[in-house]
């Protein structure tokens, strides 16, 4: 055995060897962050907070993502699409 290999990143073993020793070098560690919460629950969480703050303002003029009923569908078609009220929606009132 000419050198030892723990995951290919040792030096010939040899005494003798005058060959260039070349240093690699690597990239910082990235980290992504865990959430607590997933993005899809996340997701939701923005809409029924959207629909509370419609509702209190007296503009909940559409159906609720939440009334599952409204969303039934078979096997192996689309739910129906989510249509929130945006003609009425202002971020600046939210703020």
């Amino acid at each position: 055995m000419s050198k030892i290999d723990t995951q290919g990143m040792s030096a010939p073993m040899d005494p003798n060897y005058k060959g260039p020793i070349k240093a690699q070098k690597h990239k910082p560690w990235v980290v992504k962050p865990h959430r607590l919460f997933t993005e899809t629950y996340a997701k939701e969480m923005k809409i029924l907070i959207n629909e509370v703050l419609d509702e209190r303002a007296g503009r909940m003029n559409y159906t609720s993502y939440f009334d599952t009923e409204e969303y039934k569908h078979y096997v192996g078609e689309e739910e129906p699409s989510y249509k929130p009220n945006r003609e009425s929606y202002n971020p600046s009132y939210y703020q």
